[in-house]
């Protein structure tokens, strides 16, 4: 495999994303044979990591210095090799990849018009060098088109990216990426608790977490709540995150007087998991990217409905699940007005509540590797690690 993902490392230990070394993990859960990871030295905090030894990892962990380019040597032995495409330095390898003698599966998540949105957004860039990023990407998009047309398979992290991809490779399969575990969807006694409440008429409990950044929509989160406030809705909101915009909110919230509460970021697993089961109940999203975000089907896991806006990540999973709504973008007013819908009918939101569950628990963490590795086992020709698994799940989008 061939990551992006950032690590650092000082003598023994290495600084690795917690997210990262549990996917890694479920690839070798579902790959018969050994696996070897390529990734390239980082710089700069890792937020949401941790320390590991390389005793504690399942795989192999090759670290290139920063710039250093691949070559055929790296894939010597390799039965199969799965490329993170959205990294420019792996367009490339299809050459050195037949002469290894393996096949080849890229994965990619973001797709141009995603690229290009998320530089013009980018506060911390100047207008020249944004300009420069955007002729960059421009100039790379040709060269990933044609090696995906040469790939023997290629991985589509969300629909937007499937859909922009799925012509150049009869072997293209759509997935959706998130840390829900099948023990961590919300149990039917949760569920329950939280219907009893809304047909009593309880306030709304909304919550929202990621980074609170200007490209996310963070700057939306406190007018939603105010335009709540006007309409009579009677409601709260818990934000967990972290962001250039993290001062702002904390000043509009002192001023507003709303029921908004913003903590820090938090473990996914032992805090926010627990909490968006029992403490919400729906999840306000004002994500203007079409970036396959995992919050999605993580918070419909806890059995949230979410509310946002029609980027189209959100668009066609809204489409698919049925567990949410959507708004035109930027339009806080008019999240605030569909939200104070749900409001007057608590059985639409209780039933949109049972949809998002169901949804996301049929594209669960282990389900969605599991479709990934059969992916690529089928396209190397490997034996299947164990007999359970020779047929798999259907692929999820497969084209």
């Amino acid at each position: 495999m061939i990551s992006t993902a950032p690590v650092l490392f000082d003598g023994a230990l290495l600084r690795l994303d917690v997210k990262f070394v549990e996917g890694m993990r479920a690839h070798c859960a579902h790959w018969p044979g050994p696996l070897r990871c390529i990734v390239w030295a980082g710089k700069g905090a890792i937020p949401f990591g941790a320390e590991y030894s390389r005793d504690d990892l399942e795989f192999d962990l090759v670290i290139l210095p920063q710039g250093a380019r691949l070559s055929a040597e790296h894939f010597h032995g390799a039965a199969a090799v799965l490329a993170a495409a959205d990294s420019a330095e792996v367009l490339g390898i299809v050459p050195m990849v037949r002469a290894a003698g393996a096949k080849l599966v890229f994965a990619v998540e973001y797709t141009l018009e995603t690229r290009l949105r998320i530089v013009a957004l980018d506060e911390t860039r100047s207008l020249p060098r944004k300009l420069w990023s955007m002729l960059w990407n421009l100039y790379q998009e040709p060269r990933r088109r044609a090696a995906f047309k040469q790939a023997d398979g290629v991985q589509a992290n969300g629909y937007p990216a499937f859909d922009a991809y799925k012509a150049l490779n009869r072997q293209t399969i759509c997935y959706l990426d998130g840390r829900m575990r099948r023990d961590m969807i919300a149990t039917p006694q949760e569920m329950a608790v939280r219907t009893a409440r809304l047909r009593a008429g309880k306030p709304l409990r909304l919550v929202h977490s990621g980074r609170l950044e200007t490209m996310k929509g963070a700057q939306d989160l406190v007018p939603v709540m105010r335009a709540l406030r006007d309409l009579g809705v009677r409601a709260s909101l818990d934000i967990f995150g972290a962001g250039r915009l993290g001062e702002r909110i904390a000043q509009e919230v002192g001023r507003s007087g709303e029921t908004i509460r913003l903590h820090d970021p938090v473990d996914f697993e032992t805090v926010l998991v627990p909490f968006c089961r029992t403490e919400a109940d729906l999840f306000l999203s004002c994500h203007r990217q079409a970036d396959p975000s995992c919050t999605y089907l993580e918070a419909m896991g806890c059995g949230l409905a979410v509310a946002g806006y029609d980027n189209r990540m959100w668009q066609k999973t809204q489409h698919a699940s049925q567990g949410g709504l959507v708004v035109p973008t930027g339009r806080p007013d008019e999240l605030a007005r569909k939200i104070a819908m749900w409001d007057k009918n608590r059985e639409a939101l209780v039933e949109t509540t049972e949809r998002a569950r169901d949804f996301s628990r049929a594209h669960t963490f282990e389900q969605e590797f599991q479709r990934r590795m059969d992916h690529v086992r089928r396209i190397s020709g490997a034996n299947p690690k164990n007999a359970m698994e020779s047929e798999g799940a259907p692929l999820s989008g497969d084209a």
